[in-house]
């Protein structure tokens, strides 16, 4: 891989997100060197796809070069591969260019759709967790207007124009608002010769609520707010099966669409080589502890969604969010440091700093650790909150104007 030898430790970091990145800025500028590995040259923000997935926003406007933070960092290294192996015994990855040699090595790989195996819903369904993903959904959008303009078959045409979304969770209710909005203001425009009040846009939950992890009131109003834009909510539904033509559901409900978007749920993207009991096969995260190293190994660490950390003020697991994350990476990078000096480590403890969703253009949720409101103000709180976790300036300025 090309990696100058060094006398310093060396730390490699194993993506790119929100948890990787906060490791990286903890270690910078130490007496280390930090190898950071990742399979795309960019960081995605990824609470913004569905403005991509919906034509709200560019790529570019929630993709940052992984270089760029690091430009002026000595000892630090980006290599744009995928690892698909950790040789534990060895203290080395194997990779799609090579293997590489550690002396700490910190898991970031995030997470991926988990369709529950579900082998025809993996096939045909739309998921969401990059850019990519979330371009190939803008362009089944597109391409699904103009085949509803060139059939003269009714069915055909309602089953291009209807839109159903698996999962009341905050990517669920922030892509059917967006799409609502879609269907409300741009649309009509695009394609003045199509029926667009045929289009339907269904939001199905499992469960008895929208927004599970916020506050009743923040899943009452994200309810009120859709169904006030046209969204058909259908809750304590849970979708069976799809053959890419009809959605079969466990109740009388059944779904006949050309595109369902998943957002059902995620699970870790875990790598090979480790001990199988140090990983949490159902929700496929690797198990780690209060200083997030991988159980049962001292010198690889885990952070964000692809770990599984219990704690006395969270028994249950911490939210796959990008606040846990962020903070993970930033406490591995200082026990790592602790750790390399002979120092105490330090016990994570994660700072609930809220959470918030958006319905639409100018309507959010908003749930802090001592205040909750609902409505327009929240859309600004949203954000604002989004354009300063957002990296660069140019990324910042595109999303504001947009």
């Amino acid at each position: 891989m090309n990696i100058p030898q060094t006398s310093f430790p060396r730390v490699v970091i194993n993506g790119g997100g929100f948890a990787g990145l906060a490791a990286a800025k903890g270690l910078e500028k130490q007496e280390l060197q930090v190898v950071l590995v990742d399979k795309h040259n960019y960081h995605t923000f990824k609470p913004l796809l569905y403005q991509v997935a919906t034509g709200g926003l560019v790529p570019d406007a929630i993709a940052f070069q992984l270089r760029k933070p690091f430009n002026d960092v000595k000892n630090f290294y980006f290599r744009l591969t995928e690892v698909v192996k950790i040789n534990a015994d060895k203290n080395s990855i194997e990779t799609t260019t090579g293997n590489l040699d550690y002396d700490e090595l910190i898991i970031a790989t995030g997470s991926t759709a988990n369709f529950f195996g579900n082998t025809n819903i993996n096939k045909f369904a739309m998921a969401m967790k990059s850019i990519p993903q979330s371009l190939n959904i803008r362009s089944l959008i597109i391409e699904n207007f103009e085949d509803a303009l060139l059939t003269s078959n009714i069915e055909e045409r309602n089953a291009l124009m209807n839109f159903v979304i698996v999962g009341g969770g905050s990517t669920g209710v922030e892509l059917a608002g967006a799409l609502a909005e879609m269907k409300k203001g741009i649309s009509p425009k695009d394609y003045p010769d199509l029926n667009i009040r045929k289009m339907q846009i269904n939001l199905i939950q499992s469960a008895e609520c929208l927004l599970k992890g916020m506050s009743a009131k923040a899943s009452e109003k994200a309810e009120d707010f859709l169904i006030s834009l046209g969204v058909n909510i259908r809750k304590n539904l849970r979708v069976l099966d799809y053959n890419g033509k009809l959605v079969t559901t466990n109740g009388v409900d059944h779904f006949s669409t050309e595109t369902i978007i998943w957002a059902a749920g995620v699970h870790g993207a875990t790598l090979d080589g480790l001990e199988a009991n140090c990983i949490i096969e159902r929700a496929k995260r690797f198990k780690v502890n209060e200083f997030s190293q991988v159980e049962n190994y001292k010198n690889i660490y885990g952070v964000g969604d692809v770990v599984s950390m219990a704690s006395e003020k969270h028994p249950k697991d911490h939210p796959m969010m990008a606040q846990p994350a962020i903070q993970q990476g930033t406490l591995v990078a200082k026990n790592i440091l602790a750790k390399l000096l002979q120092k105490e480590l330090k016990l994570f403890e994660y700072h609930d700093r809220g959470s918030v969703a958006t319905i639409g253009c100018n309507k959010a949720v908003v749930d802090l650790p001592k205040w909750e409101f609902q409505g327009v103000f929240a859309w600004f709180v949203w954000m604002f909150v989004h354009l300063f976790s957002l990296i660069g300036f140019r990324n910042k300025s595109i999303v504001f104007f947009n």
